[in-house]
């Protein structure tokens, strides 16, 4: 028996691997408020726990990259789902900064893997004009982890303690892990695939097959494409993990929000965010249906998101509303998702270097967002979120930016020859 569409049902489980990951990673912050009463934590000392979690976030990025090209995409989730779990349900035995602090450390080896891991699986499932889409759909699963950890999270806190809520969020890797090991496969020898998908997957992918082993450092070090996917991450990875982590606390200290609210409201931006991820791979998709092409299509989006996110990261700063503000906010998480900053080395690296590149760039992007994480508790302390919010909107046009000087043209998969100093895009 054959499966229509497999490689969307495979999106989907990509999705929720994702959403996993962030409701692991969320849990601490929809708890931060009863945490820090209960330990008497400083914003400062909030921001020191999850720049812990950001270092080794980082260093792991760049070497889970590797992981994945070397050992592959199965085995690999198999290897990286386990272990941040595990770290994750850990979190119960944490009773101080330090001891919170190694926890997070904990969950940062692993969660990297993830998304270098479903860059890479979408690299090898889907031809490149649903690329964008594809990782538009897996990347959705971060929002969706972040809007069901509000509710999920504060309801077994209220109810059974927040230990609870770390245990419980945790063991969920492993029962996604069940229907990973039997469902994943390649899609060469994937027995449920049907003689037509595969045509349109392998037929619709660039990448010369045989080719496994991924590209020597050096080789990639020398293209600007490389470096290009790097700074991208660089610049705007800061701003996801502010919106990940600060958002709850920007709520509490400006309109006063309770965990009650936290968990009624706060699952909003999330959502937005989780409907821009998924709008980020559609709207180049209907673009390149009226005769666009994937470079105008996919650039085009983003500076559409970049317009709209100075927009709203000048208003949010005179919103005197907790409405205007929560809208205002859930816009930027749309635009945000919208802008597609993970889905840019599947669209111009072969199979064999898109979690390489992934992963250094996450890489670089965990640690600028680390060294972000040590800033924004302290500048929050002294002077508030609007000096954030500012930062926030320099960085997007910088972003874009390097994508139209360094990344160059989208949609067409580089040649990477041994040795090359040069490397040129494939005709």
């Amino acid at each position: 028996m054959k499966i229509k569409g497999l490689r969307w049902y495979i999106a989907f489980l990509l999705c929720l691997a994702s959403a996993l990951n962030y409701l692991d990673r969320q849990t601490l912050s929809v708890l931060i408020g009863t945490i820090k009463e209960e330990l008497h934590l400083t914003n400062a000392s909030y921001g020191t726990i999850n720049a812990w979690f950001l270092v080794s976030y980082g260093v792991m990025y760049a070497v889970s990259g590797r992981i994945v090209d070397y050992i592959g995409t199965r085995r690999g989730f198999i290897f990286f789902v386990s272990g941040w779990s595990i770290a994750n349900m850990l979190h119960v035995l944490a009773a101080s900064v330090g001891q919170f602090s190694f926890f997070r450390f904990l969950l940062g080896i692993f969660e990297p893997g993830s998304f270098t891991g479903g860059v890479k699986a979408v690299g090898e499932w889907f031809p490149m004009r649903d690329r964008a889409l594809a990782i538009g759909i897996f990347n959705a699963g971060t929002a969706l982890g972040s809007v069901a950890a509000a509710p999920i999270v504060s309801v077994i806190a209220v109810h059974w303690g927040w230990k609870a809520a770390f245990f419980t969020t945790g063991a969920l890797g492993f029962v996604w892990l069940l229907p990973w090991i039997l469902f994943f496969k390649q899609p060469a020898s994937h027995p449920l695939l049907s003689d037509e998908e595969r045509g349109i997957i392998l037929g619709g992918n660039s990448d010369k097959p045989g080719k496994t082993l991924p590209p020597r450092l050096g080789q990639l070090l020398r293209m600007r494409e490389t470096w290009g996917c790097i700074l991208v991450r660089a610049f705007t990875d800061p701003i996801s993990y502010f919106l990940l982590f600060w958002i709850p606390i920007y709520f509490q200290k400006q309109y006063h929000f309770d965990l009650q609210k936290i968990g009624m409201f706060l699952w909003i931006p999330y959502a937005a965010a989780a409907l821009g991820n998924l709008c980020g791979g559609i709207i180049p998709r209907i673009l390149i249906g009226r005769g666009w092409d994937l470079d105008r299509a996919r650039k085009g989006t983003m500076t559409l998101m970049t317009a709209m996110l100075l927009v709203c990261l000048y208003s949010v700063t005179r919103a005197g509303n907790p409405n205007v503000a929560l809208c205002l906010v859930a816009c930027m998480t749309f635009c945000h998702g919208g802008w597609s900053n993970i889905t840019l080395p599947a669209e111009v690296f072969p199979q064999n270097a898109i979690a390489t590149v992934t992963g250094l760039g996450g890489a670089l992007g965990s640690w600028m967002g680390a060294l972000a994480m040590l800033t924004t508790g302290r500048v929050v302390d002294a002077y508030g979120f609007t000096p954030v919010f500012i930062a926030c909107a320099v960085l997007y046009p910088t972003a874009l930016l390097t994508v139209y000087r360094l990344i160059g043209k989208l949609g067409v998969v580089r040649i990477i020859p041994a040795g090359s100093a040069d490397p040129n895009p494939a005709a």
